[in-house]
């Protein structure tokens, strides 16, 4: 077996508490380890953050916030957090030892997902974000790689809050290293909220089960360009034959503005859990690999991380709390979380607590024996107090022996084919109650009804049996029918008028869940503002269902126009026409180009106003006119200056070259002008 490569902190203790045992992972961020609390002895992960990282002190103090809000953080799809701190140097997170793999190894190993292994993933997935958005907790890294599949069955999401205590003291660079999950949003220089997280689920989504994801590139900055320019394609274009709800999850999640997503975890969790129970059992099966799409006589596998032998994880990412092992370098975990190399011993010590209670089954067993035999003996007399007619004792003895036959055949009959015979349970799910009871009456079953609520199953149908169909029975023991009375339906509150959280909180309160969320302009109703819902309140409807929203975004913008040179009276039509105010400026301003009564100017000139607000224009009192000096006989040079300096321009002609420099000819000349006119002059 090759030795894993030396690392200095393996064997040491940890701000005298964490015994380091093994390396597990390492990241561009920080390695992990699989460490002891020598305190509490159980077995941690312990995140130790690079140390470029924990020169930094703003890093250091955000590091410890999120942590604590992480560390407040309790869900069973969640990676608790149970300690952080620093130790000369080192700057450690202690997490909850999951032993197991990523959903990144699960994705490699199988490649796409039936829907049924993906959305059951995912349903946990989106479960532990959505107690982490109602805490006020934004994810900001949702990938494979923080998806823990535990052996034991758990699947539990890590490293909440990291993320942003890393990017408020690193460059782009560490954005770059999730860039195919990223929101358009945060590749664009904005916030990353809970809108952010669900962006990075539908991507994720698409991966298991496409196999791959959506966009690729050279370099990163090319993926991070396709995110902000480009919409998620539907995986039913390279899967023909997946469910159109699938396709539609995934491109709502994935949407560019993130006013068009899901608005948090628990408003797509919703319509995750109805998604899966009204998929048909086909679509839930789909398999591009097979005729047709479904396999034919193949039930949907199971997923159990267990059963897979853990893998390092070799990539350059941020490694989770989960207990990766590398088969040819270092001690593997097992699902029970303990190290292989005390797995001799426990399979001894447990062979000798088998071989214990073994030994005292035995010696009860002979007890009991013994004790019949005494009894036994008990009722027997030692000796006969008359001898009595041996022939009526043959008589007797035949009897008794007859007797006895007849008892034993009979017993035997009651338990082989009497009344306490076994049977079998008849399977009966599916079937109307009074078939059902049918089927177990012909089996000598008895059995009594139970009603229970059931999205799928029609009313009066049965569920399920207690026992189970195939257990074997006594016929004179009952069986529980569980009988369905219909889906539990809710009752659907009226959540206009309220801001979209508030309408949220309500159907969350009321059993719902708010759907899609789009928005339209309302010139009275405030942006944000609910008006109108696709559900009418009093409507029932099952749990989690989704309820779709409208929301105001406020009064709709009016480009401004521009009226410049128009008449007043056009104008003021102009922009009364399109919803705004008109109004003309006391005072009018000369203008050498544009006639009196017409537009010069309006403020604002371009923009976006709202109905109702005010344009000023300014009117034009016409060119001022200037009276026009009789320049001829003056020298042309101080002639020019004269009539630049009244606001005209000057054209000269000179005549033999203008040899005299002698104003000849002017025109026009001793006439009133509009300024900025043309006046000629000839020079000779």
């Amino acid at each position: 077996m090759q030795e894993r490569a030396i690392d200095d902190l393996v064997g040491a203790v940890v701000d005298q508490r964490y015994l380091v045992q093994a390396r597990l992972a390492r990241g561009g961020m920080s390695t992990v380890y699989l460490a002891t609390d020598q305190r509490l002895e159980r077995d941690v992960a312990l995140k130790v953050m690079h140390s470029h990282l924990a020169d930094d002190d703003n890093f250091l103090n955000r590091f410890s916030q999120e942590a604590k809000s992480a560390a407040r953080l309790s869900h069973p799809h969640v990676v608790g957090v149970l300690d952080q701190g620093h130790d000369d140097a080192l700057v450690y997170l202690v997490m909850e030892y999951v032993p197991g793999r990523t959903l990144r190894a699960l994705i490699e190993d199988r490649g796409r997902l039936q829907p049924r292994l993906a959305l059951a993933l995912l349903d946990a997935v989106v479960d532990g974000l959505a107690a982490a958005h109602d805490a006020g907790l934004v994810h900001r890294d949702v990938k494979p790689e923080n998806v823990l599949l535990a052996d034991d069955g758990r699947i539990k999401v890590g490293d909440f809050g990291l993320a942003r205590a890393v990017s408020t003291s690193t460059n782009t660079g560490t954005l770059i290293g999730t860039v195919a999950y990223i929101a358009p949003e945060l590749v664009t220089g904005g916030s990353a909220d809970e809108r952010s997280d669900i962006y990075s689920v539908g991507i994720m989504l698409y991966e298991m089960l496409t196999g791959h994801h959506p966009y690729t590139g050279d370099i990163p900055i090319q993926v991070a360009f396709q995110h902000v320019n480009s919409e998620v394609p539907a995986p039913s274009g390279e899967l023909p034959g997946l469910a159109e709800d699938l396709d539609e999850l995934v491109q709502w999640c994935t949407a560019q503005d993130p006013e068009s997503r899901p608005i948090d975890a628990a408003a797509l969790l919703g319509e995750l859990r109805h998604i899966r129970t009204t998929l048909s059992n086909e679509e839930l099966d789909y398999d591009a690999d097979s005729p047709g799409g479904t396999p034919p006589h193949r039930h949907t596998e199971v997923i159990r991380p267990g059963i897979h032998p853990t893998t390092v994880l070799s990539r350059d990412h941020d490694a989770g709390p989960s207990a990766p092992a590398d088969p040819g370098s270092g001690p593997s975990a097992s699902a029970s979380g303990h190290i292989p190399g005390n797995k001799q011993d426990e399979t001894q010590a447990i062979g000798s607590i088998r071989s214990s209670r073994a030994a005292k089954r035995d010696t009860k067993r002979d007890q009991k024996a013994q004790e019949k035999e005494q009894a036994k003996a008990a009722q027997q007399p030692e000796q006969s107090l008359r001898r009595g007619n041996p022939r009526r004792r043959a008589l007797l003895w035949i009897a008794a022996v007859v007797l006895i036959s007849l008892l034993v055949t009979w017993i035997s009959w009651f338990v082989a084919a009497g009344p306490a015979a076994l049977t079998s349970v008849p399977k009966v799910s599916g079937k109307p109650v009074a078939e059902a009871r049918q089927l177990l009456a012909n089996r000598g079953l008895e059995s009594r009804a139970t009603d229970i609520h059931h999205g799928n199953i029609p009313d009066g149908q049965v569920v399920r049996a207690d026992p189970a169909a195939s257990s074997e029975l006594r016929k004179f023991e009952d069986v529980t029918l569980f009988v369905s009375i219909g889906p539990q339906m809710f009752s659907v509150p009226d959540v206009t008028g309220g801001t979209i959280k508030e309408a949220a909180t309500e159907l969350k309160d009321a059993q719902l869940a708010i759907g899609k969320v789009s928005k339209k302009y309302h010139e009275q109703i405030p942006s944000g503002t609910v008006l109108s819902q696709d559900v009418a309140p009093g409507e029932e409807r099952r749990r989690d269902a989704a309820v779709a929203v409208v929301a105001s975004k406020g009064p709709r913008p009016i480009e401004v126009p521009s009226v410049v040179r128009e008449s007043r009276k056009s104008a003021v039509r102009h922009l009364s026409d399109a919803g705004l105010k008109p109004e003309v400026a006391d005072s009018r301003v000369f203008h050498p180009s544009i006639r009196e009564g017409r537009v010069v100017s309006q403020k604002p000139a371009q923009g976006q106003l709202f109905r109702g607000d005010t344009v000023t224009i300014t009117l034009s009192k016409g060119p001022k006119m200037v009276d026009v000096p009789n320049l001829i006989g003056d020298q042309v040079e101080k002639s020019v200056q004269r009539l630049e300096k009244l606001g005209f321009k000057v054209e000269v002609n000179n005549i033999l070259g203008g040899f005299f420099g002698t104003v000849r000819d002017q025109d026009p000349v001793d006439k009133s002008v509009p300024k900025g006119s043309t006046i000629t002059l000839t020079v000779v």
